[in-house]
């Protein structure tokens, strides 16, 4: 892919942006609190995009774009069914404990509902998942731009770290927020416009579906069984293990994306940033998966572009960048690669945010220096700031080494996050929950996931401790462990909750639902109050899973 000098003078700017954003922001943080919380000042129109941007890391553009390719429309439901309805649910039901408890992090609101020892693992297993999470998309980016420009592998790390180093320990979280917000309309900016060439090309949607196989251009008509579908799942492991657990586990308990409404101005607008972000969140299948689908009609066409080859098959990771390729002009070229490389830095810039800010509080405030000044604090912010972006760099080249290492993690996150969600649900709405039963449902729920793993094969993947069942795809094998993880956690720790004494009612208060005084929306537009806007939502949410039945 050849790149004009208008292509790289966009590039250029792009970087200068980001800087700025981060230097104009500087003189404001001047606290622990601000470099770290962003103050809970920030307006709910910038928190419901950060909300979004968090997650419109470089596995979601590109990985999103080789679903459809791959997939087809079926992978709308990572959106319409695996993100809008937890979205929902931590809006109305979760943020005005979040919010209201006053903590500074998810692992600390542990700590106040639970106590100490459930705060900790959570900690740590964060902090260490968020440096794997940031150090891959380094990775990815640099892969990419050595694939498609032919950058040096080194350059590309070091030079992506180093930007996002700059912005990010200038600024602080709300240099971050900020700057995902320039990079939610870069994206949607970069890749609209290949969506509408690309489909167009194809022949709009009924060209499509007369090119492609009837399976490829329906999100619900073949998920009656495994065999039906290209993705090998049925209805239950994708709305149980998909659209409640997996979901429910990252958008309600991963402080990634709650930290962002977190930093809102004041509960309504926290409760209101995840419903609002849930209208683009909505949309975002016709800008990054439509391309995929695309790329296969087109390939059938034979009208000039066809997806590349890899090992007798499609190499479908490739759909996006060789779409930009053969559709975009010098100059969109250019602002489709800057699209794709704030992708990528959005997501490291989200990953190293929350590192920071859980490392300091809730590790080294935690446990290593309790009660230092809050200068001191914003210093071991900034400086955990470069100790994060150089451990990112270091997990970057050691993903270098491991062809597998993103499966893995990707299924780690599954034994992490999906016990996680079973915890904060019995915690926020059951006042009976404790402590060591949080704790113990916890670690053996990922035990629970690790077992699944163990006895289950798909791909070839798994069965290191014997094979009891195969499944048909990598997917329906990490929905079913996800369940299992979620249901041994939830059973544990209703069972140690009531064999040990829970927490007296004075200390839930603002923790738990049923001892804490929700906000009163009365006298507010509608637009401005979360059931509303929630129910809005759901109805367009269920018009769209219609139209593609």
């Amino acid at each position: 892919m050849h790149l004009s000098p208008v292509d790289y003078v966009i590039l250029i700017l792009y970087f200068a942006f980001v800087i700025g954003i981060g230097w104009r922001l500087r003189k404001s943080v001047t606290s622990a609190g601000e470099f770290l919380t962003a103050g809970h000042h920030v307006p709910v129109w910038i928190t419901s995009l950060a909300f979004l941007a968090a997650n419109l890391g470089a596995q979601e553009v590109v990985g999103m774009a080789a679903s459809g390719a791959k997939y087809g429309i079926m992978t709308s439901h990572f959106y319409w069914v695996g993100a809008v309805p937890a979205m929902l649910f931590i809006g109305v039901f979760m943020m005005p404990f979040y919010y209201g408890s006053k903590a500074r992090s998810v692992p600390e609101y542990l700590k106040m509902r639970f106590d100490e020892k459930t705060r900790g693992l959570n900690a740590i297993t964060f902090a260490v998942m968020t440096l794997f999470s940031s150090g891959i998309s380094m990775y990815a980016l640099a892969k990419m731009f050595n694939l498609v420009l032919g950058w040096d592998f080194n350059s590309s790390v070091l030079l992506s770290g180093a930007i996002v180093l700059a912005y990010t320990y200038l600024g602080g979280l709300t240099s971050a927020i900020y700057n995902e917000v320039l990079q939610f309309f870069l994206i949607v900016l970069g890749f609209s416009p290949l969506a509408i060439l690309s489909v167009r090309r194809a022949g709009g949607w009924a060209g499509m579906q007369q090119r492609l196989p009837d399976v490829m251009t329906h999100a619900w008509r073949y998920v009656g069984h495994a065999d039906q579908n290209p993705m090998g799942v049925e209805a239950f492991g994708l709305i149980a293990g998909l659209g409640f657990v997996l979901s429910f586990g990252y958008w309600c308990t991963d402080f990634l994306v709650v930290q962002r409404a977190m930093a809102a101005d004041s509960m309504s607008a926290a409760r209101r940033t995840p419903l609002i972000a849930a209208f683009p969140k909505m949309i975002m299948p016709f800008i990054v998966i439509l391309p995929g689908v695309a790329a296969l009609a087109l390939t059938k066409m034979g009208s000039g572009y066809s997806l590349p080859q890899k090992g007798g098959g499609y190499d479908y990771d490739q759909a996006l960048t060789t779409l930009m390729a053969q559709f975009y002009p010098s100059g969109m070229l250019g602002v489709g690669l800057t699209a794709l490389m704030a992708s990528f830095m959005s997501g490291m810039a989200g990953n190293v945010t929350a590192f920071n800010t859980v490392f300091t509080y809730d590790i080294y405030q935690g446990y290593i220096r309790p009660n230092a000044s809050d200068r001191h604090y914003l210093t071991v912010g900034r400086v955990t700031t470069v100790v994060g972006i150089l451990l990112s760099i270091a997990t970057a080249y050691l993903a270098a080494q491991f062809n597998d290492i993103m499966d893995f993690l990707q299924l780690v996150f599954g034994f992490v996050n999906a016990p996680l969600f079973a915890t904060f649900l019995l915690g926020m709405f059951w006042k009976r929950a404790t402590g060591h039963g949080a704790f113990i449902g916890l670690l053996s729920g990922t035990a629970a996931a690790a077992l699944t793993h163990g006895l289950t094969e798909a791909e070839g993947k798994g069965a290191w401790i014997t094979n009891l069942h195969v499944f048909p795809s990598q997917m329906a094998q990490n929905f079913w462990i996800a369940i299992f993880a979620w249901s041994t956690c939830l059973l544990i720790t209703i069972a140690v909750s009531l064999a040990t004494a829970p927490h007296p009612d004075s200390r839930l208060r603002g923790l738990v639902y049923g001892l804490t005084e929700l906000p009163s929306d009365e006298g507010v537009s509608w637009y401005r109050r979360p059931v509303p806007l929630a129910i809005v939502v759901a109805v367009a949410l269920v018009f769209l899973n219609l139209i593609f039945l």
